[in-house]
């Protein structure tokens, strides 16, 4: 095993996109590899499939720390050390709590609900892209606010909050000493606090009123509405934008679904499992000892589960390394597993099958305008996506 001085180092500096990752090695040499994070701090790495799998079962790992100030932090971001709690248990029943309050409002007869208004919006800012000078940046003009308005509108925030909560939103995900303060979760939860108090007395159908009207407190709600807009910002955007590059290589996969709309859900999947290489998700802490992959993860110790690093794992994927619309079974997690699955997926693959379909029957010559090998995505962020998507068609 490495000494503490050599060990592997976790980065958010910018990285290629759909290059290999250089923690490749890692996963071949090891299921679970003791490395150093982006803050400095030692923390274990878990690489392979069937152990992220297994670790989103174990009931011992979890977002608690005994002493959350001094726990080895994976990056510097005031959002993610508020999610870490000093007592484990009651990090579970919280967990467990919040999940109970919110899969309601992701059920599949709302999703279906949503999806008329959806189609309408894609249309309508596609068809508004499409009139921009050539090339034009589909991060900045489509993706990005594609995702905002479903979000804004699914969630409830009014229309005079829209640019105040998008300012808050970006600074949440900011990485280090570049992170201002005064702007972020906080402020956020703040911001949506107030919205939710709005809502007691003029409620309407959106989740920050549901969520009222089941008894959960504002300042709760404000808290799960804030997490809930984060994790679906990126869960979006981000796989717009890789989407429509990986598609772009892969011309002949992309036209085959557009002539046969069965496949479309096969392609999202694909597109979920592959677009990412690498990238911790957030911060867990054994509770207790935990033994896996030839490995003792001690009480207290940090634990990341990569799962972009899994998803290429070929002990669960034949040829991961290759894009496959067909591919099946595809039990990629990129939306987590078990309890930690994530709760907005089925709305998620709503809007990027949307999107794609309306984007490349419109725009059927839709590409990137700079080669797809000098694209590369954001540094300092806790979301590696990327800052710019410059396109043509």
């Amino acid at each position: 095993m490495p000494t503490s001085e050599d060990l592997p180092t976790l980065t958010t500096e910018a990285q290629p996109v759909l290059c290999p990752s250089r923690l490749e090695s890692l996963r071949t040499n090891a299921p679970v590899c003791r490395v150093r994070t982006p803050a400095g701090d030692e923390a274990w790495l878990v690489t392979r499939h069937a152990e992220v799998k297994q670790l989103l079962h174990d009931q011992r790992l979890g977002r608690s720390h005994p002493n959350p100030p001094a726990a080895p932090k994976y990056i510097n971001n005031s959002m993610v050390d508020m999610l870490i709690s000093a007592d484990a248990e009651a990090a579970r029943e919280m967990h467990a709590k919040s999940r109970s309050v919110l899969t309601p409002q992701f059920s599949a007869r709302r999703i279906n609900a949503l999806r008329p208004r959806i189609e309408a919006l894609t249309t309508a800012m596609v068809e508004d892209f499409a009139t921009r000078e050539r090339p034009a940046d589909l991060h900045a003009h489509f993706s990005l606010p594609y995702a905002l308005r479903i979000l804004y509108e699914l969630i409830g925030v009014p229309e005079a909050d829209q640019g105040r909560c998008a300012a808050l939103l970006a600074s949440m995900g900011q990485v280090g000493s570049g992170a201002d303060p005064s702007s972020g979760p906080a402020a956020l939860f703040g911001l949506l606090t107030e919205i939710a108090a709005g809502k007691r007395a003029e409620p309407d159908d959106d989740v920050i009123s549901r969520l009222c009207e089941t008894g959960v407190p504002d300042v709760e709600v404000g808290a799960l509405a804030a997490a809930l807009m984060f994790a679906g910002l990126e869960a979006v955007a981000t796989h717009i934008d890789l989407g429509v590059v990986l598609l772009s290589v892969h011309p002949e996969q992309r036209d085959r679904v557009l002539r046969d709309p069965a496949q479309l859900a096969g392609m999202v999947e694909e597109v979920l499992r592959s677009a990412k290489r690498a990238g911790a998700t957030l911060p867990r802490y054994a509770s207790e000892d935990i033994e896996i992959g030839g490995v003792t993860i001690r009480a207290g110790e940090l634990v990341l589960l990569d799962f972009a690093l899994a998803n290429f794992d070929d002990r669960a994927f034949a040829t991961p390394e290759e894009f496959d619309v067909t591919r099946s079974p595809n039990q990629h997690l990129t939306f987590g597993h078990g309890i930690w699955h994530c709760i907005g997926a089925p709305l998620a693959r709503l809007e990027l099958s949307t999107a794609f379909t309306t984007l490349f029957t419109r725009l059927p010559g839709l590409r990137p305008a700079v080669p797809s090998d000098e694209l590369v995505t954001r540094a300092g962020k806790l979301v590696g996506g990327l800052d710019e998507l410059p396109v043509t068609w």
